[in-house]
């Protein structure tokens, strides 16, 4: 087995022992390359299928080739695609300008909780990693929320040796983060390997390519020319930029980064 053998192997295990341990998951799908690399190996785990619902967070702000993307696929997938956004919010005018941590507050982590809420989730599939931002590094693979879905960071169950605690109490909301060890590079090998298709926005256009996906006003574009993903990936070799550097709200405080997740953020 290559390295991608076994994070494979690991996250389809990750995949099937939060199935036969939890009731009710969901699996948050925000249309980037992470969460779609995380549905080809749920396909894999299920032998072709997605036996949960797939939720996404619509702030209304997403690039319209994300939501075209999002609708073809899961179309496609067969899946049971749950939209969710907080509409009073959105109908009193929030947006960016009222700060963009106030902004993903109302918009991504009220809507996210509200879905949960009204589908009665007790679980969910996130694709992030540890490499992708400061507090997610802090995350564990099965990670406790309460009954508010809040996270208490300095609270962690621990995780040696890859023994997973999947034993809580019947009130915890449950994160469940198959590819927390996976690289942005393993990601990328990964979709060259599997011919995984993924939103067209990752691929350059006029020098400019998205290296992640989020909202219009707070997401940028790098400088880039790679049109393939060979070139991606021979790209990031060379990058010394953070992966999430365009992305306006994590150039704000850390702390308060970390805050914003604590009370169930992404």
């Amino acid at each position: 087995m290559d390295h991608l053998d076994e994070l494979e192997a690991q996250s389809i295990y990750i995949f099937r022992e939060a199935y036969r341990k939890f009731e009710n998951l969901a699996m948050l799908y925000s249309i980037g390359k992470d969460s779609t690399t995380m549905i080809h190996l749920a396909r894999k785990a299920f032998f072709g299928r997605i036996p949960f619902p797939l939720a996404h967070v619509d702030t209304t702000y997403k690039y319209p080739e994300m939501i075209a993307y999002r609708d073809r696929m899961a179309r496609e997938w067969g899946a049971d695609l749950v939209v969710g956004k907080n509409a009073a919010a959105i109908e009193a005018g929030m947006g960016p300008d009222k700060g963009r941590l106030t902004c993903c507050e109302a918009l991504k982590t009220q809507a996210l909780s509200q879905v949960i809420d009204g589908r009665g989730f007790k679980g969910l599939f996130l694709g992030i990693r540890r490499d992708e931002e400061g507090s997610r590094a802090k995350e564990r693979v099965f990670s406790p929320r309460d009954k508010n879905f809040e996270w208490a960071y300095k609270d962690q169950p621990p995780e040696l040796w890859d023994q997973f605690n999947t034993s809580f109490e019947a009130d915890t909301h449950i994160r469940i983060h198959p590819i927390l060890g996976w690289t942005e590079l393993n990601i990328w090998e990964y979709i060259e390997r599997e011919q995984i298709e993924i939103c067209p926005l990752y691929f350059a256009r006029d020098g400019k390519r998205f290296r992640s996906l989020g909202c219009m006003p707070c997401t940028k574009p790098i400088d880039s020319n790679a049109t393939t993903v060979p070139e991606i990936i021979e790209e990031l070799k060379h990058l010394k930029t953070p992966e999430r550097a365009g992305r306006a709200q994590d150039q704000e405080n850390a702390y308060a980064m970390q805050k914003l997740r604590a009370r169930g953020y992404m």
